[in-house]
């Protein structure tokens, strides 16, 4: 099955605002986009000021990436035009902090509120329920061209990201 495009992936973000704003039981204006990995490159896609929705409906509310790819995004001078928190591990080897940390020092000042924690020593899927750390291996997007990566929870960071995730939202 082939992958879907950012453009394909960011429109479905786009489609989900559009049908969660129009039910009854949804304020239009509390609508978050929150994703983990692959979703959390997307949300860092979908949050650029040239995506924003020309619908004319309020625009999400903000947005969570957890353990995103930013390399593509920091390449293209990324910026958000909604407040944006990113969570990472340090030891992540799938998803590189450290790129996300330059993806976020190079939009400061052209960018809405952009927030980025970096967990010591978390790895990939550090917020998994009770998922030991992991060797995957025969990856074919890694960060290296080894194709192996290490993936499980962190308790602290877990802990952390569980707190301060709604809170974001809740704002």
């Amino acid at each position: 099955m082939p992958r879907a495009s950012s453009n394909e992936r960011v429109a479905d973000a786009e489609a989900t605002r559009t049908w969660l704003q129009a039910q009854t039981f949804v304020r239009p204006e509390h609508v978050s986009l929150l994703g983990w990995s692959s979703g959390g490159s997307t949300a860092l896609w979908a949050v650029r000021p040239n995506a924003k929705p020309p619908d004319g409906k309020p625009d999400f509310r903000s947005a969570v990436a957890l353990y995103p790819g930013c390399r593509r995004s920091r390449e293209t001078a990324w910026s958000a035009r909604i407040p944006t928190l990113i969570l990472i591990g340090s030891a992540d080897d799938w998803k590189l902090a450290s790129t996300c940390q330059q993806m976020v020092a190079g939009a400061r000042g052209r960018s809405a509120r952009v927030e980025i924690v970096v967990y010591p020593g978390a790895h990939h899927e550090f917020d998994r329920a009770n998922s030991p750390l992991r060797l995957l291996t025969g990856l074919a997007h890694t960060a290296d061209p080894s194709g192996r990566v290490h993936s499980g929870t962190n308790p602290a960071a877990r802990a952390d990201a569980l707190k301060r995730v709604p809170q974001w939202l809740a704002r």
